[in-house]
């Protein structure tokens, strides 16, 4: 049982492109957990207790600096963004994509080198036709639900 100065958990989100804040919510409600949804823009959020949004500046990684200052050993990051997910890492956070995958401190070194290499393959490709993500899938939905629900589940479990 957690005491009054014990840390809640709380899911930051990475907002501007997230394609699955209603699962967020839906996950977050079940499992009474806040969400701080972060973007540089309104974004409509639930009218909820535990919903709340934070916009910050258009300023360039203004919503990547906020989340990964706020970033906590009790937080839940959610994040397609490698660099913002090794920040958030670094100040103990959970941290999962849209897709579901969890970034780990064990994957983040490979993935921040390998964002790196495809970066100065597109700025080599001049006008070439860039590439991004695979399309979102269901079963990324379904991954990311489960992906969340075990991340909870683990703080909770771990504030006992």
């Amino acid at each position: 049982m957690t005491d009054s100065n014990t840390p809640l958990p709380q899911i930051l989100v990475d907002a501007d492109a997230c394609p699955v804040k209603d699962e967020v919510y839906k996950v977050a409600l079940r499992h009474s957990v806040p969400v701080v949804i972060v973007a540089n823009s309104y974004i409509r959020i639930p009218e909820h207790r535990l919903v709340s949004r934070k916009i910050v500046s258009d300023g360039f990684d203004a919503a990547d600096d906020w989340i990964a200052e706020a970033s906590t050993p009790e937080s839940v990051v959610i994040t397609a963004d490698i660099l913002l997910a090794d920040r958030s890492l670094k100040a103990g956070a959970t941290v999962i994509s849209p897709t579901g995958k969890p970034f780990t401190d064990a994957s983040i070194g490979n993935a921040v080198a390998v964002r790196a290499i495809h970066s100065d393959l597109r700025a080599g490709l001049g006008d070439g036709i860039a590439r991004g993500p695979a399309p979102f899938s269901k079963a990324d939905r379904s991954r990311f639900l489960s992906a969340l629900d075990v991340a909870l589940v683990a703080l909770k479990k771990a504030q006992r």
